[in-house]
């Protein structure tokens, strides 16, 4: 199960990459997409994470720690974004990187304890949310005169990293007692919910602002009809 979940999320970008180095959807297909993981991912939040993390710790505790995933999220995103070009292909790989770590490990620690369909719905969302980003970023890359083949190596070395991100949650916090996991997923709830507001919902309604609402709706329904069949 722990292999074949990591597999899958960092097969997106691979996806996503070739998906922007050699074929090209409408802007709006992308923005749907984006926005329809934003809605699922909302879902995967506060079922996989919050609401488990409540049972085994304190809520007081659980949200000031959630509050400062957001916070951490926000800073690092804040200061990437004044040293980058947000619209570059190299902007977008690094938000990937800094949105995708702490999800990574947020879907490492949910293998630990959660459902099979659960897990499915929070690696769905996690796949959705990072296949239509690395077309975004690959092509942006390649439109910057970046060679594809150098450009599509960046992007597989990046769901390597990424990879490994939700081994370690797997691995490295399965022996931790309840209450210091239920603060690991809460911190990592915050910062997913930080990544949404700065990087999956803005770009979805850029791409496609017609349907967004819709979008993420019809992710919150998928979402939610799969946690209820787990």
């Amino acid at each position: 199960m722990v292999f074949v979940i990591i597999a899958v999320t960092a097969a997106a970008l691979i996806l996503g990459a070739l998906w922007g180095l050699f074929g090209r959807f409408p802007r709006k297909v992308e923005g749907f997409a984006v926005a329809m993981a934003g809605g699922a991912l909302i879902v995967s939040v506060m079922l996989e994470l919050l609401q488990p993390a409540s049972d085994h710790a304190n809520l007081a505790a659980v949200l000031a720690v959630f509050a400062a995933g957001a916070v951490v999220f926000t800073a690092i995103d804040t200061w990437l974004d004044r040293r980058n070009d947000s619209s570059s292909g190299l902007g977008l790989l690094l938000a990937i990187v800094l949105d995708g770590i702490p999800e990574n490990l947020a879907l490492g620690v949910a293998l630990i304890t959660a459902e099979p369909m659960a897990v499915l719905a929070l690696a769905g969302s996690i796949f959705l949310s990072n296949l239509p980003e690395a077309a975004g970023g690959a092509r942006a890359m390649r439109d910057d005169g970046d060679s594809r083949m150098w450009t599509f190596g960046i992007w597989v070395a990046t769901a390597a990293i990424l990879g490994l991100s939700a081994l370690a949650g797997n691995l490295l916090f399965s022996p931790l007692q309840e209450t210091t996991l239920a603060l690991i997923k809460s911190f990592a709830a915050g910062a997913v919910v930080a990544s949404l507001a700065t990087e999956v919902f803005p770009k979805a309604y850029r791409d496609d602002h017609d349907m967004t609402g819709i979008a993420v709706a019809l992710g919150v329904a998928i979402a939610f009809a799969l946690s209820t069949i787990g």
